[in-house]
């Protein structure tokens, strides 16, 4: 990694003294912050303390056979509907059975696993058929919704319903809620407000389709199977929809439509009051800024400081970044730019480490807050990861360390179907199975320590990210916090190679007791480096505890954090 001017006036000044790059009264302002220390923080959102598991529901356990509705559909079925690839590979588009129970019976599972957060797919209700129109789905298409089945949740045809597959007698999504809170566990919910379900080419009009009712189940919008350009906007069933087409065949919310607008924001605020936590935004590139920022201050003003992160599926930090600003609704967002870079790092193309430096924006971004971004390397709208096992370890290793709110996708602790698309096997069904056998595999046995290290590490959950080194195969970095509650700094040494590597840290270090937080090893720094030496595809984390020493890194810290 190419070092700015500023961090190699800061390795001088290791050995030279502040006036290798300040003046004596800067050095004085740096002696006076370590009397008075200041706040260090790369963010404030609590919602940063979190590391999230993301379900598809109904591909993850069955828990309860009783809400399959296995002839559901009658002529257009929506069960078990299988598309077979070449080698007997497959993907499925029907219902597979996955429900909430299913999702509380491994409650324990997920806390194993060092996740603080779920993220489910929407929970809302979708139509009873399979879609009849579009061009017909086969094994590895895109683009098309042709014999598919809401059974992702994207489909809504009442955005106030749970969705009969998901819930139980027993387990409404309330209950749903209460029992991940119980179990000290917060709850995402996938909230859509571009499209409804998919509204045109049927060959014969179908129910639910292009179909909207509200909380008490009567309808207020209905496509009536005709292409937008056709719908008359005097016509009030047909006034929610915007005339022109955006996503494939899905019907276009018109998001500046009154009703529409309340419609949409009241049912947030419905599943809110159910128990939800945060909201992912699906699609939310496709709907203006000004919706975004009506909802966001209508959902804020009774819930401040509601957490939400956006899908805005592009690799331009610019662009997605514009959601992020408070003028439009200071809504965090999925950070693309680093899964691009994490697959190329830690997939089968294996570029070095500094491949990734360019996606981190840790200073002069165009995001309101970097750390305050959504990071992964795979889900379910996209290939998973086709990564070696020593891959995911890297890649974990670094998602539970580096800046941002790590994100895993459900079966990626066993590499579970890596390197296959949404119709290929991406999203094929999990199971109890291969849960219960998931604490055998080894990505999984490496997650674990790395996750709960994280989980008790305020400087990794919220602590500025300072970088010392970014190539090849090694990374080191400090994780800074300095607030009301918590002063605490982190040395990050990752090794993605394939022997053990040797680190001596001797920049800006800082004198004191250093406790490994995976070993529990401890040194004693006084003038020393801090050498240790990291397993081939392991990490350390290293935490001193108490304010920052170092006149140097404190000042560093300030300007990182004054140009964030």
């Amino acid at each position: 990694m190419k070092l700015s001017k500023l961090t190699q006036c800061m390795l001088l000044a290791t050995a030279a003294g502040l006036s290798a790059c300040k003046s004596t009264s800067t050095e004085s302002a740096a002696a006076q912050a370590i009397t008075n220390p200041p706040v260090l923080q790369g963010t404030n959102e609590p919602f940063s303390a979190e590391a999230i598991y993301f379900i598809m529901t109904d591909r993850f356990v069955d828990g309860d056979p009783t809400n399959n509705y296995e002839t559901q559909g009658g002529e257009h079925p929506t069960w078990e509907l299988r598309l077979d690839g070449p080698d007997g590979q497959y993907a499925n588009v029907g219902y597979m059975g996955g429900d909430l129970q299913g999702v509380v019976d491994n409650i324990d599972f997920i806390k194993a696993m060092g996740f603080t957060a779920v993220w489910l797919t929407p929970v809302v209700d979708n139509p009873n058929q399979a879609f009849t129109g579009s061009e017909q789905i086969t094994y590895g298409g895109q683009f098309k919704d042709g014999g598919k089945t809401g059974y992702h949740g994207y489909w809504a045809t009442n955005f106030y319903k749970a969705d009969e597959h998901l819930v139980s007698d027993s387990l409404s999504v309330k209950d749903y809620t209460s029992a991940m809170h119980d179990a000290g566990l917060k709850t995402v919910f996938d909230i859509v407000a571009n499209h409804g379900s998919p509204s045109f080419t049927m060959p014969v009009d179908q129910p639910g389709f292009g179909e909207i009712y509200d909380a008490s189940g009567k309808l207020v919008a209905d496509h009536g199977n005709l292409h937008p350009t056709e719908l008359d906007p005097s016509n009030p069933l047909q006034a929610f929809f915007h005339p022109f087409p955006d996503l494939v065949e899905l019907s276009n919310l018109d998001e500046s439509n009154a009703d529409v607008q309340d419609y949409l924001i009241n049912s947030y605020l419905y599943w809110i009051e159910q128990g939800a936590d945060a909201f992912r935004i699906d699609t939310i590139r496709h709907v203006p800024h000004s919706f975004w920022r009506v909802m966001s201050d209508r959902i804020r003003e009774q819930h401040p400081g509601f957490y939400m992160f956006g899908e805005s599926f592009q690799y331009d930090a610019n662009f997605i970044a514009q959601h992020t600003l408070p003028k439009n609704g200071n809504i965090s967002v999925l950070d693309f730019p680093m899964q691009k870079a994490m697959v190329s790092v830690f997939g089968t193309e294996a570029k070095g480490f500094e491949a990734l430096g360019d996606a981190l924006y840790l200073t002069h971004g165009p995001y309101h807050n970097p750390y305050d971004l959504t990071t992964f390397y795979d889900n379910h709208d996209m290939p998973r990861m086709n990564a070696t096992d020593h891959g995911f370890i890297d890649a974990h290793n670094w998602l539970f360390t580096s800046r941002g709110i790590p994100v895993v996708y459900m079966g990626s602790e066993t590499g579970f179907m890596r390197g296959t698309a949404e119709h290929s096997g991406n999203r094929n069904y999990y199971g109890q199975d291969k849960v219960d056998s998931a604490p055998d595999h080894d990505i999984y046995k490496a997650l674990v320590p790395i996750a709960h290290v994280r989980q008790k590490t305020p400087a990794l959950q919220r602590g500025l990210q300072y970088m010392l080194e970014l190539e090849g195969d090694r990374a080191a970095f400090y994780r800074v916090v300095q607030d009301e509650d918590a002063a605490q700094t982190a040395l990050v040494l990752l090794n993605k190679g394939d022997a053990p590597a040797n680190f001596a840290i001797t920049s800006v270090m800082q004198q004191g007791e250093w406790t490994e937080q995976i070993s529990n090893q401890s040194v004693t720094v006084d003038g020393n480096p801090l050498t240790s030496t990291v397993a081939a595809h392991g990490v350390q984390v290293w935490v001193r505890n108490g304010e920052v020493s170092n006149p140097v890194l404190l000042d560093a810290l300030l300007d990182q954090m004054n140009n964030q």
